[in-house]
């Protein structure tokens, strides 16, 4: 049985000549005895001996499922794919089998039927589909899909390419036989995703829920929509990836009702990535990075946990990441998520075309009646350079009234954006948006031009400085409804005269080695500037 992560040593030992005597073995005998030819000594499947074309023409989905197959009821495997494009529906994943895609190797997404049956797997029934998008909610009409398995890989450096797969519709169901994720997995442990790349992954080039023991490692994900989404996970490692998704999220983590009850996505790093939604798709790949014009993409890219947050985000750490021409570093639990014990560090981000930092405590509630207002605290964040950043709106951190953020710790933090917000501006009180979509962008126009903190308890920054590119009226440091806030060694861009920190019902506040702003403490402030 061959181990579940197969080395790349393994396949030195397997000759070409001797995978290809076992292509031209299979031509010449009936199909049962091919099949036994196609395994050769080291446990090694090829596709082609089971019959797959490689052509771009023929459909390949029976042969490769059929060479699947074969490597799981001989107890473990490698499926190998050598150079050439395996036009495909749905490609069944088996416990104990690995995929590997030779350099030249793209397995390619066809285009589903125009009329009548065939096509992708129909989505599974899932009685809990209402609480998350269609796209969460079904895991069988996929490029490549499997469930309830154990020790899976898919390794290489091949490409996988969604070429036919839809890009989804929100909650709307798709029509029989057509497919909209790449890789989808659910309930599976011990799972390996490395070296390999996608291109167009339809909703999602990776969609993993309920899936334990998880790396992925070394891919580029050039994408029409979210790149990497990992729901309801644990044990999970995001490495040395490279994503462009100018229409989504980059890597995001969720913690959906997909699977019919609530479970938490706990024990992840994210480390050493690059994510961006700056250019046209494609140009990542083969890096020429074309840049995409700002009218026709949203630029998402971005670093998110939730939006679907009903089982919680625990113990997760991002670090040595770099992020550019995309949307900032999203927080969100507004279906009842315990959002705890994070820990981001090291991160540069330019030209991001919102918020760098957006920490949100809602209550949107999307899940089962009765679920409490979730909580968000004990999050470290430190080491972030930001430049060229839209001056609209500030870094955000806002929970809504009677459940605030909690335990907020900030430093060595540098964000220098556009500037040229206005005295009218500096005016604004943002909606709550309590039960609403939480995208920073529905806020409206921000008050502050470095930070806007709404709602929150125990806040302290250290050696954070904003920077305004063009003279801004706004201070730089708006608080409302915040207790206990320690500022050390504070520095911000405000216009002459203006103030730098603006308070609202605001109790136990300190500023200190901040000049020219004098030493501080405020047991009270109801309304004060500074």
């Amino acid at each position: 049985m061959v181990e579940e992560n197969v080395g790349r040593r393994e396949f030195l030992k397997v000759t070409s000549t001797g995978m290809a005597g076992a292509a031209l073995g299979a031509s010449a005998v009936p199909a049962g005895a091919a099949a036994q030819q196609a395994k050769s000594v080291s446990g090694v499947y090829d596709a082609r001996a089971f019959g797959a074309k490689g052509d771009g023409k023929a459909l390949d989905t029976a042969a490769i499922n059929q060479a699947i197959e074969a490597a799981a009821g001989a107890g473990g495997g490698t499926v190998r794919f050598s150079a050439g494009s395996y036009l495909c529906y749905s490609i069944h994943l088996k416990s104990n089998v690995v995929l590997f895609l030779d350099a030249g190797a793209t397995i390619v997404a066809a285009d589903p039927p125009t009329a009548g049956s065939g096509g992708y797997d129909p989505p599974e029934p899932n009685s809990w589909d209402q609480y998350q998008d269609f796209g969460h909610s079904h895991w069988h009409n996929s490029l490549m899909w499997g469930e309830g398995l154990e020790n899976l890989s898919i390794l290489g450096p091949g490409l996988i390419w969604g070429k036919g797969l839809s890009r989804g519709s929100g909650d709307k169901a798709l029509p029989a036989g057509v497919g909209n994720k790449s890789i989808s997995l659910k309930n599976c442990r011990n799972v390996i995703l490395r070296d390999f790349s996608v291109r167009h992954g339809g909703h999602f080039a990776i969609l993993a829920t309920g899936v334990d023991n998880f790396t992925i490692d070394n891919l580029k994900i050039d994408t029409n929509r979210d790149a990497i989404d990992i729901d309801c996970c644990r044990n999970v490692r995001v490495s040395n990836c490279s994503v462009n998704s100018p229409w989504d999220d980059g890597i995001c983590l969720k913690s959906s009702y997909g699977l019919g009850f609530a479970r938490s996505t706990d024990n992840v790093t994210i480390t050493n990535c690059y994510l961006t939604g700056g250019y046209e798709e494609g140009t990542l790949l083969d890096a020429t990075c074309k840049p995409i014009p700002a009218d026709s993409a949203p630029r998402n890219g971005r670093i998110k946990f939730g939006t679907e947050s009903n089982g919680g985000f625990r113990n997760i750490t991002v670090s040595n990441c770099v992020m550019e021409n995309c949307l900032g570093l999203a927080l969100e639990s507004v279906d009842g998520a315990l959002l705890e014990d994070v820990s981001i560090s090291n991160l540069t981000m330019r030209d991001i075309v919102d918020v760098p930092l957006f920490l949100r405590l809602g209550r949107r509630m999307r899940g089962p009646e009765g679920v409490p207002v979730g909580e968000l605290r004990r999050v470290n964040i430190s080491d972030i350079v930001v430049s060229n950043c839209d001056s609209r709106q500030a870094a955000l951190l806002t929970g809504v009234p009677g459940h605030a953020i909690e335990d907020i710790r900030l430093s060595n933090i540098l964000i220098l954006h556009r500037g040229g917000g206005t005295e009218e501006t500096a005016t604004v009180d943002p909606p709550e948006n309590e039960q609403g979509y939480p995208e920073p962008r529905r806020f409206g126009p921000m008050p502050a031009h470095g930070f806007f903190l709404r709602h929150v308890k125990g806040i302290a920054m250290r050696d954070v400085e904003v920077r305004a590119m063009k003279e801004d009226a706004r201070p730089a440091f708006v608080l409302q409804d915040v207790q206990g806030a320690e500022f050390t060694h504070i520095k911000a861009s405000r216009q002459a005269d203006g103030p730098t920190f603006a308070l609202r019902n605001v109790e136990n506040f300190s500023l200190m080695q901040s000049r020219p702003l004098p030493d501080t403490h405020l047991e009270r402030a109801d309304q004060k500037t500074l």
